[in-house]
């Protein structure tokens, strides 16, 4: 794929030949342009000095998420099936209100959830009540059948909510059902780098509160019976440079 920032996940196969993929989709390109693209990158061989990857382009069909950028994508497994969840992220405002002025303008992405079949690249559109609004550069966690996502700010209204959704993918062998439960105890985020330390533990670093204050807090997510659990850490000694320069690290 062409230089872009995007969204990307992890995706164990089912075959040993298929072994550990990578899904990459959307983002935007140096061009400010926005791709709907998605392509799928596997380690060919390896040895001592030398990894060697096969890149190819997805085709996709159905209810294909429009292009954007600052969205997420995971991969949820229930039943033996897998399935991959594109959420969130910005858009281009539609080209009939894009004037030369407004040309880059860009707008939240509907709150829609796509579920992707990587296999067939087939993809369905969610529409969930719980999510009335988009959301961008917000973090998410997939765990089993079900996606976390946490804070995101919204152009709309120019905030970066304390928000905390649970969505939750059945895969039955008839059609996917999807539904979305609001959780309490989220934070206020966007563009944190997420790390996963332990089969049980994520680590939150960086990223935004408001819109020219830095985060310097970290959090740790914590999950025990599929309950989440958000938390302060004590954040690192912050190096000057990180404390006082004006652009912050984020993903």
């Amino acid at each position: 794929p062409p230089l872009r920032y995007p969204a990307i996940c992890t995706f164990k196969g089912g075959s040993e030949s298929e072994g550990q993929q990578y899904i990459i989709h959307g983002g935007k390109t140096p061009n400010n342009e926005l791709s709907d693209k998605m392509y799928v990158m596997s380690v060919v061989s390896k040895n001592s000095k030398k990894v060697t990857f096969r890149c190819t382009e997805k085709d996709l069909v159905g209810d294909v998420p429009e292009a954007r950028y600052g969205h997420s994508i995971d991969v949820v497994y229930s039943r033996g099936k897998s399935m991959g969840v594109v959420f969130g992220g910005r858009s281009y405002i539609p080209s009939a209100q894009r004037t030369t002025e407004k040309w880059n303008t860009v707008a939240d992405c509907l709150p829609h959830v796509f579920l992707v079949d990587f296999e067939f690249g087939c993809c369905i559109a969610y529409i969930l009540p719980e999510l009335q609004y988009g959301l961008a550069f917000h973090v998410s966690i997939a765990r089993n059948d079900t996606i976390y996502i946490l804070g995101g700010h919204s152009l709309a209204n120019n905030t970066r909510p304390d928000n905390l959704y649970s969505i939750k993918v059945d895969l039955p062998l008839g059609s996917p059902a999807v539904s979305c439960t609001v959780l309490q105890g989220g934070i206020s985020v966007s563009s944190a780098i997420l790390t996963q330390t332990s089969n049980d533990e994520f680590v939150i670093v960086g990223g935004y509160q408001l819109e020219n204050q830095k985060r310097m807090v970290c959090n740790i997510v914590s999950f025990e019976d599929n309950k989440i659990e958000i938390r302060e850490m004590e954040p690192p000694d912050w190096t000057p440079d990180i404390k006082h320069s004006k652009i912050w690290f984020g993903s």
